[in-house]
């Protein structure tokens, strides 16, 4: 199935069909919402987590997307999704997103702007929420993200999506997780689903070459399993999809080095990979640029437009 990411899809719409929501109508509105996100910017780069996502996700309440929110990908609390389909989407790129928080917190209801942000760029886009500890542990988790990946296969063409142009992406835990389904085939095989459908991996400031150094992520990461079972650096194959690494240079959670060792390896494997460092950009800011008022932070949006792009014709 990889041989179908490669295909350029000539038939695809040259642009979406957009219907604004009516939050859209009126400029005096417009006008207010650019007022109130240009007032809590400064807030938002400060790292003020509970007004950073009320900034962020102010965007994300109207948009050229439908919002299809808690749709059931397992039987438990925590296995739910929300998708966010572009108006008049036909056979668009798929990608799952799964946020982070070190396992121990999150909500996918806080990165509606991600979901946002990515389907008004034209894709199929899935936000996942998953177990967190002390619930539960790894690999409990993953088995949680490769569920969300089936679930975004089987049911893609309800939402105008291409199962077949599939891409996993994540940010911080996130994108350890997104990394693990790329590139160790056991959780999406566990669940009936073909790896070689995955296209490619988007993943920002994610700590792949990760070592536990906290009381917390020591329990998440506890006996019976080993550092090579729980890193993708250690885990790479010829057969990994390609990666797109995005990352902060002045990350001081998850230092740039775990990106650069993990793009090493890929390249070492034969692995196609696109690495962009940020230069005085920290751990938050990549996830960030995906808001409005963050946009500026880093052109992250715009290397993931070209990656999907390339991976998958436009």
């Amino acid at each position: 199935m990889l041989s179908e990411c490669d295909r350029i899809a000539n038939d695809r719409p040259s642009s979406w069909r957009r219907s604004r929501s009516p939050m859209q109508s009126g400029a005096p509105r417009r006008a207010l919402l650019c007022v109130a996100l240009l007032l809590a910017v400064g807030a938002l780069m400060a790292g003020c987590s509970s007004l950073v996502f009320g900034v962020a996700n102010l965007p994300a309440l109207s948009g050229y997307f439908v919002r299809h929110a808690d749709l059931a990908y397992g039987p438990l609390e925590r296995q739910s999704l929300d998708v966010y389909a572009p108006s008049g989407a036909r056979d668009a790129p798929v990608i799952v997103f799964w946020y982070g928080g070190a396992w121990v917190k999150g909500s996918k209801e806080d990165y509606r702007f991600v979901g946002a942000a990515l389907a008004n760029a034209g894709y199929v886009t899935v936000l996942a929420d998953y177990r967190l500890y002390p619930a539960t542990k790894f690999p409990q988790f993953l088995q949680d993200a490769a569920l969300a990946v089936k679930w975004a296969g089987d049911h893609a063409h309800e939402y105008g999506g291409d199962p077949g142009r599939l891409f996993l992406a994540g940010h911080s835990a996130g994108a350890h997780m997104a990394a693990m389904l790329a590139v160790q085939s056991r959780w999406l095989e566990e669940v009936g689903t073909d790896p070689g459908a995955i296209c490619g991996l988007i993943g920002l400031s994610g700590p792949y070459a990760l070592e536990p150094n906290t009381d917390e992520l020591n329990a998440i990461f506890a006996a019976p399993w080993r550092p090579a079972d729980w890193q993708p650096a250690a885990l790479v194959t010829a057969r990994s999809p390609p990666a797109l690494l995005l990352h902060g240079a002045a990350d001081d959670v998850v230092g740039a080095v775990q990106a650069e060792k993990f793009a090493a390896t890929l390249r070492a494997a034969g692995v196609l990979v696109d690495l962009e460092i940020y230069p005085g950009r920290g751990h938050a800011d990549t996830v960030a640029a995906l808001s409005a008022p963050g946009r500026g932070r880093a052109p992250v949006l715009d290397a993931i437009v070209r990656f999907v792009s390339a991976r998958s014709g436009p």
